[in-house]
């Protein structure tokens, strides 16, 4: 199992540099995931939302100190990585659940606040997703044998 999370985290990792890399284009190119009026992952990673902490509404785009949500989305795939082939089973549930988690809150932000679509965030929402489910029945079958074991050895 731990080759599975880490494969669904390396898919993690390239969907997130696709979205980094619209997000470093230019914004006057059309991107290739441009596909309809509500499907435009160049208009969501060039929001403001698209850095943290996000942008203010005044603020030049290119200034400050930002960092782009998909280098987060990068290097936390990578942590769910290394923290699923060290079989840290309880740290690789807790930070898919952070994972899932951001990528929801990213996903109300494109359904509710901007109202365009990224093609490439909800593929990394259905991926946490995926890691999110693969590392929790993980812990739930170790809890059960390990119940197993304790009420055998007594």
């Amino acid at each position: 199992m731990k080759y599975l999370v880490a494969l669904l985290a390396v898919a993690g990792i390239v969907v997130s540099s696709m979205a980094l890399h619209v997000h470093n284009m230019d914004p006057s190119q059309a991107p290739p995931c441009a596909v309809t009026e509500k499907f435009d992952c160049g208009a969501v990673n060039h929001s403001r939302f698209a850095v943290f902490p996000p942008r203010s509404f005044d603020e030049d785009p290119k200034g400050g100190h930002h960092i782009p949500i998909a280098t987060l989305g990068i290097v936390g795939y990578a942590l769910i990585a290394i923290l699923a082939l060290t079989s840290q089973w309880w740290l690789t549930f807790q930070a898919s659940l952070i994972a899932f988690m951001f990528a929801a809150f990213l996903s109300y932000i494109e359904a509710y606040i901007l109202e365009k679509w990224c093609i490439y965030c909800l593929w990394s929402q259905g991926i946490a997703a995926a890691i999110l489910l693969v590392t929790g029945f993980v812990l739930a079958t170790r809890t059960i044998q390990s119940r197993r074991l304790n009420a055998a050895e007594r």
